[in-house]
């Protein structure tokens, strides 16, 4: 083709990369089909319990449920496995396609204008083999959490010998969900501290408040991931642990921004704006007038606080952690709108006894269903009882997708509090940072060029 113009070079090189991007759009295509159709089909089979299955007590129940659980975290670490093939191998390909392309062009192209749309394409490749080399591998990383998860002999204690993993400790899932949730609900917007950048719960006195108690163990379940993903910070992989532990559960998609970062060691609030002091999560045996102290804190509105109190659909109390016992749904392994429900229908009553003993209704009261097996806070009472925060109860109790929606907002708003230096929203970080770089590698070569042109 000759290359007489400008115009006649854009037209050659687009027609070039038009067929270069076609292959690896159709390749891109047959992979997906090939890798993630079995589980497509897989998935399709696998029906989410039905709400008599998610409001029953019954030991059959419970044993589908965590066969239910089991299939879809299965089909999620497939498609999540099919597609990291799939990522990889095209951030593989494309610096050699290109690299090619810009190989073939130098022979071929000796205008002016072929020369700057050279420079280009070296840039570009530049760009993807930097951003390609630096990424942390998020999707091996949820892979790793998901089987963390799945895995019943992941070590969780406790003396409630609560089923789910070894010790007793419950399921992994809303144990996950926990940590994201406190290393985030510190932020204090007045005071400017707090917050999840830095993963300070790591550190004494923070690690040692009453509100985290046991949380250490749902740390240490992470540190295999942080040890084969180091370029993951600690504050990153609580969050986005949380992120995934949501999803497992059958929750909604959560939004995830990584970038932040973690501190070298403890340090007093006033020395520090990512430390905080104790005292910041909400008390179970408080009322509507604490929550609205602690939420507005973070600035989150009533909607909000009854949206993120639905993660209560998940999870248990333990008496040696919270003081509190019991889970609050019949299906703690599962996120729905379950909570909202059994908030207006159980009649909840102060419990009296545990385990053929007298409960301390004195330092740790709380609420039993009838039958004894759930529990209600009083500040998950409050809920129903205040006249600004029912309205949403009902509303995501009729409402399931409408809860999703509301609570996946809220929670990345959570999870981002305080955080200042996030990336975008997808897996990796500072794809912007990365590109930069990648210009600054094909910098000399461009400015080689761009001298021979004006030269000319």
């Amino acid at each position: 083709l000759p290359h007489t113009s400008t115009l006649s070079c854009i037209s050659y090189t687009s027609f070039l990369y038009t067929i270069v991007y076609s292959r690896l759009l159709l390749y891109m295509c047959v992979y997906n089909c090939c890798s993630c159709t079995p589980y497509y089909f897989f998935f399709l089979m696998i029906r989410r319990p039905p709400r008599s299955t998610l409001s029953s007590s019954s030991a059959a129940s419970d044993v589908y449920k965590r066969q239910y659980q089991r299939r879809v975290r299965g089909v999620s670490a497939g498609f999540s496995m099919a597609f990291a093939r799939l990522s990889a191998s095209i951030s593989r390909a494309m610096p050699r396609v290109l690299a090619a392309g810009s190989r073939i062009g130098s022979r071929t192209m000796n205008t002016s204008s072929s020369k700057v749309l050279f420079a280009a394409s070296v840039a570009t490749t530049a760009s993807l083999s930097v951003s390609h080399a630096a990424a942390p591998d998020w999707a091996g990383a949820r892979a790793m959490i998901e089987e963390i998860i799945d895995n019943e002999n992941t070590y969780n204690p406790s003396v409630d010998n609560a089923p789910g993993c070894l010790a007793g400790g419950g399921d992994i899932a809303p144990c996950l969900l926990r940590l994201a949730w406190h290393c985030a609900g510190t932020w204090d917007k007045d005071a400017q501290n707090g917050g999840s950048e830095g993963a300070t719960m790591r550190f004494s006195p923070e690690a040692d408040h009453g509100g985290n108690a046991g949380l250490g163990w749902a740390r240490n379940m992470l540190e295999p991931v942080k040890a084969k993903y180091p370029e993951i910070s600690y504050a990153d992989l609580y969050v986005f642990a949380g992120k995934v532990a949501i999803e497992s559960m059958g929750g909604p998609e959560i939004g995830f921004k990584p970038g932040r970062s973690d501190v070298d060691g403890p340090a007093p609030p006033a020395k520090g704006s990512v430390h905080s002091p104790d005292g910041r999560l909400p008390d179970g045996d408080k009322g509507p007038q604490h929550l609205r102290d602690i939420f507005y804190r973070m600035g989150f509105n009533d909607q909000e606080i009854v949206a993120l109190s639905g993660a209560h659909a998940t999870g248990r109390c333990h008496t040696d952690r919270s003081g509190f016992w019991g889970p609050w749904t019949y299906s703690p392994s599962t996120f729905s709108n379950e909570y909202y429900r059994l908030l207006l229908e159980e009649k909840w009553t102060p419990k009296k006894d545990h385990d053929g003993k007298p409960w301390n209704g004195d330092s740790n009261p709380q609420l039993e269903s009838p039958d004894k097996k759930l529990m209600m806070l009083y500040t998950d009472m409050a809920l129903v009882q205040d006249p600004k925060f029912k309205p949403w109860v009902e509303k995501y109790a009729a409402n399931e997708d409408l809860f999703f929606k509301d609570f996946a907002s809220a929670f990345q708003k959570l999870s981002e509090l305080g955080c200042k230096s996030l990336g975008s929203s997808s897996g990796g970080s500072g794809m912007d940072t990365k590109v930069a770089a990648g210009m600054a590698v094909a910098a000399p070569l461009i400015g080689g060029l761009i001298k021979q042109v004006v030269g000319k």
